[in-house]
């Protein structure tokens, strides 16, 4: 990765290829309300098809009914319950639920196990699931020599054509990398089945557009930068027919000893991620893709996670920090093709 030269914009600007002018008609109306342990909002442009309050609450019932799903912290979920199934046993998913299944599975695959969606016993025993949290009194960090064993879930778990998932014995599943993206992708693709072709959605700094606004722009949005006090150019990103998720070191973390420990575990290891990497941006089609494939090169760090996006044309942006503390980034091939 090299470091950023001064020739760098201030605020650089990525924009889709193809982009449909056309004016959308009507009022922008702003829906929100909590979910998934954040909060989600959703800015539509209004042609009357359907009273915001009822839309509202159409939204949050698709997403009470994907957290019932795939939530890790309701002991009554659907993945909770797959948990406490004996070995050998099969449980029928939810069409949901299998669609999030199987693009994890695939990412885990092709990212040859930096993502894995088997690994809540790591995330709960490093204090970051449902079990005791690194913020209360006591808690205790794993001992390294007792992860082996938690592992490489991934290739154990068997998913056939009729959504039946076998138990291969204490496997418990955490979607957190992925299902607030697929939530993203679910309310988006129900605003246009409901006459909404035109809206932006958010959960929890995951977003996806779709058309435009009423005066003929874009969907704009900014990113954050890894820290208040980074001096690397800010981004804006025309989110027309794209989606953005971004993975970082600075949302959940604690320190052990003199050393960082933040929410990215490396599945292959059982350890918190440990590189000099603060976050990494992808741009997608589909917002479940983008999450997922962001947390995957989190856990690569810079070289690899880099290598990984040319090799999957994924459009990514890395950043972090050098030896030295010196800012830098490091962006993909289909990054760059959208910079302007």
């Amino acid at each position: 990765m090299n470091a950023p030269q001064l020739s760098l914009p201030t605020v650089r600007v990525l924009i889709p290829k193809q982009i449909n002018p056309a004016r959308a008609r009507g009022e922008i109306r702003v829906l929100s309300s909590t979910c998934m342990g954040t909060t989600w909002s959703v800015r539509l442009v209004d042609g009357g098809v359907l009273p915001p309050p009822e839309l509202t609450e159409r939204i949050a019932a698709l997403l009470e009914c994907i957290e019932n799903q795939m939530s890790h912290f309701r002991p009554d979920s659907d993945l909770r319950r797959f948990a406490t199934l004996p070995a050998g046993e099969a449980q029928t998913l939810p069409a949901e639920f299998a669609r999030v299944l199987r693009g994890a599975l695939d990412v885990a695959r092709l990212s040859e196990g930096a993502f894995d969606p088997a690994l809540a016993s790591l995330v709960d025993a490093w204090g970051f699931g449902a079990g005791p949290r690194f913020s209360q009194a006591g808690f205790v960090p794993p001992q390294t020599g007792a992860l082996a064993e938690h592992t490489a879930g991934w290739k154990k778990l068997e998913i056939d054509t009729q959504d039946r998932l076998r138990q291969p014995g204490g496997v418990a599943l955490n979607l957190a990398a992925i299902a607030k993206g697929f939530a993203v992708d679910a309310v988006s693709e129900h605003l246009a089945q409901s006459g909404y072709q035109n809206h932006l959605v958010e959960i929890g700094g995951e977003l996806r557009g779709a058309g435009c606004k009423p005066d003929g722009q874009p969907w704009w949005v900014a990113l954050e930068l890894p820290r208040a006090n980074c001096p690397l150019p800010a981004t804006r990103i025309a989110l027309h027919g794209l989606c953005v998720a971004t993975s970082g070191d600075y949302r959940r973390s604690y320190r052990l000893n003199d050393r960082l420990i933040h929410h990215t575990l490396d599945p292959r290891s059982g350890m918190p991620a440990a590189h000099a990497l603060s976050s990494v941006t992808v741009i997608h089609r589909e917002c479940m893709y983008a999450d997922a494939w962001a947390t995957a090169i989190m856990v690569l760090g810079h070289k690899a996670g880099l290598e990984l996006a040319e090799k999957m044309n994924l459009c990514a942006l890395l950043q972090g920090q050098d030896d030295a503390g010196n800012w830098t980034e490091a962006s993909s091939t289909a990054w760059t093709n959208l910079q302007q």
